[in-house]
């Protein structure tokens, strides 16, 4: 049996509030959403207790507030008894009192990416990036950005495989080299500079009438973009004004590869095999560092934590010299043949990733220069999906320490490495192929 409607009397209809002040409500709370800035300091203590040492850090870098909370007291102490119960990383090396945690966390977060590196788990996942061969690769903040081979330029979120912006090429001229920041791409196309902006708008340098011969090789730190010609000099054009500031002779012959040091000090290296140190306020060359291979110097990446520079040679050959005293450290030969990339992280000063002709990542002490790892594909393939872009998982082969005869590998196994990559437990390659892999290297103790 139904139960009869209930009935409201006069004085029930007054007590309810009106609809227009219900409305009124919502509205005001639309303008006003809940954000992350609107939680309590205790609540993101919890949130952050559940990241690992690495996203903390950047956490610790957003803003003062977030800062702050990873200084509190709660959240230090919850560290440290994590740090304690570590056997792998004990608590008495870190004086908790005296560093800010950011610093402790990183510290640990760059010996587990080391550990990784050495002696972890290797995944790898291979993707088709592009329609044809594609030779470089620039990984900054977790975007990464390939080219050079095809008439387009694209970034990718290695979190999803996902193209998140694609750039196309004038047709009239070869793409040589590129380099980004977060705003904008810059790129050396034949004797020319283009430049395309994050918002899709693309612009290219004018021409010089013939004063900017081929190029070989660019590097890019806002404003300036310093392009190494064939001529054997330098030249530095300001992104503003769009011109070319400063003329610099740094070698007799071609020059092969760039970096830049601090204070916009410009490194470069020949194929005479000498690498030259210019300082443009000055406008003249500073020193010559000279290697024993006459066959030319390839590659080139400077430390700026410890002031160290590494080159790779021609005939495989990797060096490192001491920029405050301008003496060599050492000199290996770490491969048979020409090594195109040498890289490590941006905070790293232990270990530095080797790739070359012949297809194998070396893992190498910045120290020593000695192989603590050496690493390679495996042809078995253990799953496929799709993410949004087509995926190929593989599994990396770590070979022994005693493995001189590379040739028993399959070559599929180890396409040449046109270039690398380096982030946080993971290396991004192109082999001159339509194909990009990131190596993904697990780490064999627990993560904080």
């Amino acid at each position: 049996m139904s139960k009869p409607p209930r009935s409201f009397t006069a004085a029930e209809e007054k007590k309810a509030p009106p609809a227009t002040a219900t409305a009124d409500q919502r509205n005001k709370r639309r303008e006003a959403p809940t954000t992350v800035l609107s939680l309590n300091p205790d609540i993101l203590c919890i949130v952050f207790a559940f990241l690992n040492m690495f996203d903390l850090v950047r956490c610790s870098l957003v803003c003062k507030l977030w800062n702050s909370v990873l200084e509190s007291r709660s959240l230090r102490e919850f560290y440290e008894r994590r740090l304690k119960d570590s056997s792998t990383f004990p608590s008495s090396s870190y004086e908790f009192a005296e560093k800010p945690l950011r610093v402790i966390l990183g510290d640990v977060a760059m010996q587990q990416h080391r550990l990784a590196l050495q002696c972890g788990g290797v995944y790898v996942d291979q993707w088709k990036g592009h329609s044809t061969s594609v030779a470089q690769c620039r990984m900054k903040r977790g975007i990464l950005v390939t080219g050079v081979g095809d008439k387009v330029i694209r970034l990718w979120s290695l979190d999803s495989y996902r193209c998140i912006e694609e750039h196309s090429i004038p047709h009239l001229f070869p793409f040589v080299d590129f380099d980004f920041d977060e705003s904008k791409i810059v790129g050396l196309i034949g004797s020319h500079l283009c430049i395309w902006r994050r918002n899709g708008k693309r612009s290219m340098f004018p021409s010089l009438e013939g004063k900017f011969v081929k190029g070989s090789c660019m590097r890019y730190f806002d404003p300036e973009a310093v392009v190494g010609c064939d001529d054997g000099a330098v030249r530095i054009f300001d992104m503003y004004s769009r011109t070319c500031s400063q003329i610099i002779r740094m070698h007799y012959a071609p020059i092969t590869c760039l970096c830049l040091g601090e204070d916009q000090v410009i490194l470069s290296g020949s194929t005479l095999g000498s690498i030259t140190i210019s300082d443009p306020s000055s406008v003249q060359q500073v020193a010559t560092l000279r290697s024993s291979d006459t066959r030319g110097i390839r590659t080139l990446c400077f430390n700026p934590s410890s002031q160290l520079l590494f080159a790779g040679s021609a005939v495989g050959y990797t060096y490192c010299w001491d920029l405050r005293t301008r003496k060599l450290l050492w000199g290996n030969r770490v491969s048979p043949n020409v090594v195109y990339s040498l890289q490590h992280l941006q905070s790293d000063t232990s270990t530095l990733a080797v790739g070359g002709i012949d297809g194998i990542i070396r893992i190498l002490n910045q120290n020593d220069g000695n192989v603590v790892s050496s690493c390679c594909l495996e042809d078995k393939l253990l799953s496929t999906y799709q993410s949004p872009t087509f995926i190929q998982r593989r599994k990396g082969r770590r070979l022994p320490e005693d493995a001189i005869n590379i040739d028993i590998i399959p070559t599929t196994a180890r396409p040449s490495i046109t270039c690398l990559a380096v982030g946080m437990k993971k290396i991004v390659t192109t082999h001159n192929t339509n194909d990009i892999r990131l190596w993904k290297f697990k780490c064999s103790t627990p993560t904080l």
